[in-house]
């Protein structure tokens, strides 16, 4: 079964970034077409965004991280509303795309 999942790290206070909304949407012929919405865990995780009833996960996916909320609770103006990443799934397997936050950066692999 396809799994997609991630990991936010808040890098600049050193720990998880818990309440970030995560949007998981595929690609389409004419767009978008968005799958799943969930928020991260005290442990800034999201476990699986894949719904049950979505086909296997190949094709090209976006995660969208509505990081200016996330930002603000904590009183800090960041650089960037939003983070997306944008991934290429070739087989139907799992996929965890961590995101490592700070209000002036980003960085992103794909994770085990």
């Amino acid at each position: 079964m396809s799994s997609i999942s991630t990991h936010v790290l808040d890098t600049a206070r050193g720990r998880p970034a818990a309440g970030i909304e995560v949007r998981l949407a595929v690609r389409a012929r004419d767009g978008w077409t968005e799958l799943a919405t969930a928020r991260t865990d005290a442990d800034g995780r999201v476990t699986n965004l894949m719904p049950a009833t979505a086909p296997p996960a190949t094709g090209t996916f976006r995660l969208r991280f509505e990081v200016a909320a996330y930002f603000a609770a904590q009183g800090i103006t960041g650089f960037y509303p939003y983070v997306e990443v944008v991934f290429e799934a070739r087989d139907d397997g799992r996929y965890h795309v961590p995101l490592l936050l700070s209000p002036y950066g980003y960085s992103t692999y794909r994770g085990s």
